[in-house]
Order: structure tokens, then sequence, then C-alpha cells
């Protein structure tokens, strides 16, 4: 039997379409677009160039971190440390570069504190057996315990001699007036989108979290890429310290707090599935997107910020009820 032209390019069309409208994510987006459409008709200040470059922005250091965590969660895994990873690391880079060091030894200073947190927990988790959720929650405690200690509990907001580097670097736009943190994001979701979808480091940790027993079997270094994935997650929360420090200009101890739970939700809300072998860069991007279009209608609704854990709560639950809906379908 002989397939025409047409009706190749048919079925393909056919597929692509029945895979975007079982995707999470597709959903998700289409709640931020139809969110956007209704606040700038309710709104008079929503569809301003100043409250959509604030959004852009703001969205950045939770999208950031959730592209770690969702290939944490891809392996059936968990970092509650992130947000406290993001405070020690941004007092890293502040008190180094407060020392009179340059904004480079600050960076090299900051990335690598995070490096050693992620293989600290990776071999944790990896090697010793030792559950994510207790790891990364003592991590939580101790890596705040340090930020404070860096600090001796007080504001940094002189940065040296790359003073105005930094704040360049985190509240710049250096690109057609895009916010630097917005570009920064676009490139490492593509990195992670490359990297996930047709890396080998991918594959295997798509096969670990669909069976990290059959992996073992088939050969994937199961350890090794656990403690790698430990590793980006504190790196990406490393990144957006850094970037979050040069766009306030000051950090103090409880930068980043409560952080870890609206990045799990981005994550979750954006498509990756808590057990793992399920989640994509672009899902954790759009989730993020939908919860500081959530934040930011709020107030120009006059609802009580409040409100806000519940509004996200809820987003968490349809994202999990719709997961349960999809896979008892295709069980039938």
């Amino acid at each position: 039997m002989t397939i025409t032209l047409d009706q190749a390019t048919k079925q393909r069309q056919q597929n692509w379409l029945a895979a975007a409208l079982g995707s999470q994510a597709f959903w998700v987006l289409l709640s931020v677009i139809l969110a956007c459409l209704f606040l700038s008709f309710a709104t008079d200040s929503f569809a301003t160039a100043k409250n959509l470059y604030n959004i852009t922005r703001n969205v950045t250091f939770v999208a950031i971190i959730a592209l770690g965590m969702t290939i944490v969660i891809i392996t059936g895994g968990i970092d509650l440390s992130v947000g406290s990873v993001l405070c020690l690391c941004s007092m890293v880079l502040a008190v180094v570069m407060n020392a009179g060091y340059s904004i480079e030894v600050g960076i090299a200073a900051s990335i690598g504190t995070a490096l050693v947190i992620g293989a600290f927990n990776g071999v944790l988790i990896a090697y010793l057996g030792f559950p994510p959720f207790v790891v990364t929650l003592g991590m939580l405690s101790i890596a705040r315990s340090l930020a404070m200690v860096a600090s001796n509990n007080t504001v940094v907001f002189q940065f040296g001699p790359d003073h105005d580097t930094l704040l360049a670097l985190g509240g710049g736009a250096w690109f057609f007036g895009i916010a630097n943190p917005v570009v920064y994001m676009i490139v490492l979701a593509l990195l992670t989108g490359f990297v996930l979808r047709w890396t080998r480091f991918g594959r295997y940790v798509f096969a670990i979290g669909g069976n990290e027993h059959a992996a073992t079997l088939t050969g994937v270094p199961v350890r090794t890429i656990k403690v790698v994935v430990y590793m980006i997650s504190a790196l990406s929360a490393g990144i957006a310290g850094i970037i979050q420090t040069g766009w306030l200009g000051a950090v103090t101890t409880n930068i980043g707090a409560g952080m870890e739970l609206q990045v799990i939700a981005a994550a979750v809300i954006g498509g990756a599935n808590l057990a793992g072998g399920i989640g994509t860069a672009s899902g954790a991007l759009i989730g993020a997107a939908l919860i500081e279009v959530i934040r930011n209608s709020l107030g120009l609704l006059g609802i009580n910020a409040f409100w806000q854990g519940t509004f996200i709560g809820g987003a968490i639950v349809l994202a999990v009820l719709f997961d349960r809906i999809r896979n008892f379908r295709q069980s039938e």
C-alpha cells in the first residue's frame, strides 16, 4: 500500500495536533494566553510596556531554576534546597566582590559553591542511598545558615570595583531592549531542551526516571548521572542567584526564601511528573510564566496578595489531575 505526499503530510499534521492536545504544557500555555488577553481588557495597566517588561524579567529567576529542577524531577528526584542555594551563592558573590575581588572571581566562587553543594547532594542520594527529600531538606537549612555566617547576617550592597558591571549584568538590557535576565533564560532553556532531546545524557535522564532498575541493567551509569543532575540543579540556582544579585543591587539572607515551592510548582504545572520520566524545558518556562501572571494579576485586579498561594496550589492540583486523566485514557 502506497501513501501519497498529501496523505503523509495530513498524517503528520494529525499526529502533531494529537500530541499538542495531549500535552499539559500546551493547555497551560493556552491558559497563560487567555489570562493575558483577559487582563489586557480588564485592566488598564497589564498590557503596558513597563508591566510586560517587569513580568518577563520577574519570571526568569523561577524559570531558570525550574529548568534544573525539571531535570531532577525527570529522574524521579526532588531538590528542596534551591532557594537556599540561591541565597548562599548570591551571598558568596557579594562577599567576595565586597572584599575587593573582580566580578570574574566572584562569579567563579559562586558557581563553584553551587557545584560543590550539588555534588554533595548527589553523592548522598546516589551512592549512599539517602532519600532526595531528606538530603535536600537538610541542605535547605545548611545553605541558608552558611549564607548568614558568610555575611554575619547583614545586607551586602557594595560590590567592590566591579559594582556597576554586576548591576549591568543583572539589570541591563543589552540586546534590543530585552532585559538581560530574559536573554539568559532563553539561552539556558534552548540549551536544556537540546540536552534533553538530542544527547545521550538526556536519554539517560529519561531512562532513569522511567525505570531505574532497567536503566541499570542496560548499562546506564545511574549513580553518576544522578550526581550530575543534582549539580545541574544547584548550578541553575547559582546562576539565578548571580543574575538576581545584579538585578536587586543588594543581597540579604532572606533572598530566595520559599522559592523552592514556586520552582517545583512551575515544573509540575509545566508537565513534569513527580513520579519521574516526563518533563520538558519549554514546560518549565510555561509553568513559571503562569505563576508570574497569577502573581501580577492579583495586584492589578485588587485581590489580596495572600490569595497567591491558593491560586498556585490550585494550578498544581489541576495539573496533576490533568496528568491522571491523560494516563487513565492511555491505559484504556
